[in-house]
């Protein structure tokens, strides 16, 4: 008892508007599904368990259902006559059975394991469709990586022109940095998997109840086993943000690649006109405007996932409102930014063409293939690298001045420089000579398991596509079952009460 005398009711009309409200609108529109599908699934749970009977869990059931078909979601507003939304929905089934029978409801669980839930199931239909969206601009890349596997590309270092390569072998790169991403996510979307009904308020509780059955109705892969981390981990949050933010920061460093490749100066990838924008005053400009989008894109997902894992730092090991409602409807931006990012990624790739003669004349320039022509030199003169690096270090002194390329070099000034350098006359005709000086030889002779040559990124190939096969065969079964959840609570519900459900109840999930 207060010693203070207190005349206030609640709520306060300042955290009514600045935290009920917000928090009510969230529900109802974000969770109202989900917290629709635990009710009906805790009532079938406490039925087959024996904890209500076979009428109490029928007519609790079928108060539920028509609850859910005259809820106006839409027009729903928070008055404060009742705390927050799951008040709310126990207020109505009270209004329609009782306080008897409606409260046998709640029997052997808690705000705590429902929150959890909730915020789960809907984290697993996100995730769901964002690999969905993932693993369909993998299979396009695999098929750009395929046409591409022989259009040689120029790559760069330290933002500078380095060794020839191809758009396949270079797209491979990124490939596999998306495999290990869908991965990554996987894992974290693993630990939001785990139900935590039944763990009621901390400690679990003294009725029977089948935390596995209700797992398999909610379309988990299992309860968490720990009761105290059921209601405390925010792991499922942290670890799932935490790999989705270095995905979109991997996509945000190609898509940076992207814009330095489409640029005037470099100009070695065509942005075709659907993706391109004008200046309202220089007439001559092809704004790829495209680019620019899809990096905020990707910096304002790393933003938002950065945003959920910061908030859960320095936070209690325990029930807390920090991990609930604001901030898993806070973090579900990610995914609303992020969609879009891959889908406008996969389009844009799908659309872009590789300007070849552009890219020739680049690598003529910069002696691009002077690493080989070094490495060549030594093979077939039998001297040693640092020799050989020395001659084609002369050969692309010569070529600067010269202004030509190392495939066009005079064949008796190479010998001359050979003779230099080496003491010795050259054995390598002319022929030969532009041979290995070309991009096509260059690109040939990297045979090694992870090199752009056409044998060895073939088998490369293989094993992305094996990688994405399953790992789109995972998300299709990971789909079917939360899908298959759904089917299966229907099924049961209408078992019970003769009823067909209406799929998706009070928001589409």
């Amino acid at each position: 008892m207060s010693k203070f005398e207190d005349t206030s009711t609640f709520p306060n009309e300042v955290y009514k508007e600045t935290v009920l409200a917000p928090l009510f609108d969230a529900s109802k529109t974000t969770f109202a599904d989900y917290h629709f599908r635990v009710n009906l699934a805790h009532c079938i749970m406490l039925t087959e368990q024996g904890i209500l009977s076979e009428d109490q869990g029928r007519d609790i059931l079928n108060a539920l259902v028509e609850i859910e078909n005259d809820l106006d979601l839409s027009a729903l507003e928070y008055t404060g006559e009742v705390e927050d939304y799951f008040f709310y929905v126990e207020g109505e089934l009270i209004k329609k059975l009782g306080p008897d029978l409606a409260g046998r409801l709640h029997t052997g669980r808690s705000r705590n394991d429902i929150d959890h839930t909730i915020f789960k199931m809907h984290l697993l239909d996100l995730s769901a469709v964002l690999l969905t969206e993932l693993n369909q601009l993998i299979a396009t890349l695999l098929r750009i990586a395929e046409e591409g596997k022989s259009t040689i590309i120029l790559a760069y270092t330290h933002g500078q022109p380095a060794q020839p390569t191809t758009w396949g072998h270079y797209l491979g790169a990124f490939i596999e940095n998306l495999q290990r991403d869908v991965d990554r996510i996987t894992l974290g979307v693993s630990t939001a998997d785990l139900s935590s009904m039944g763990a009621a308020a901390i400690t679990t509780t003294g009725f029977p109840l089948s935390r596995e059955r209700m797992a398999e109705l909610l379309g988990f892969s299992a309860p968490l086993e720990n009761s105290y981390g059921c209601i405390s981990s925010v792991d499922y949050v942290t670890g799932l943000y935490s790999a989705l933010k270095v995905m979109f920061v991997g996509i945000g460093r190609f898509i940076q690649d992207l814009a330095q490749r489409t640029s005037f100066e470099a100009g070695h990838i065509y942005v075709p006109n659907e993706f391109v924008q004008i200046s309202s005053i220089m007439p001559q400009k092809r704004n790829p405007v495209p680019i620019e989008h899809m990096r905020l894109l990707s910096s304002l997902s790393i933003g938002h996932c950065d945003t959920i894992v910061n908030t859960m730092h320095n936070t209690p090991f325990t029930d807390m409102n920090d991990s609930e409602t604001e901030v898993q409807a806070a973090g579900h931006k990610v995914f609303e930014t992020g969609s879009r990012l891959l889908r406008l990624l996969n389009e844009f790739m799908a659309a872009v063409r590789i300007d070849e003669d552009k890219i020739a004349a680049d690598i003529g320039k910069t002696c691009a293939t002077v690493t080989e022509v070094a490495d060549s030199i030594s093979r077939i003169e039998g001297i040693s690298f640092r020799e050989a690096h020395e001659v084609a270090a002369q050969m692309a002194k010569l070529v600067a001045q010269e202004n030509i390329s190392l495939e066009t070099i005079n064949h008796s000034q190479f010998s001359l420089i050979y003779k230099d350098c080496t003491g010795s006359e050259t054995t390598i005709d002319a022929a030969k000579l532009a041979e290995i000086g070309s991009p096509g030889h260059f690109v040939s002779v990297r045979t090694l398991t992870g090199g752009p040559a056409i044998p060895a990124f073939e088998e490369s190939l293989k094993k992305y596509t094996a990688t994405a096969i399953n790992q789109s065969n995972q998300n299709v079964a990971f789909f079917e079952r939360l899908l298959g959840a759904r089917e299966l609570l229907g099924t049961e519900v209408q078992k019970r009460t003769g009823a067909p459900l209406k799929r998706g109840g009070g928001s589409d999930g």
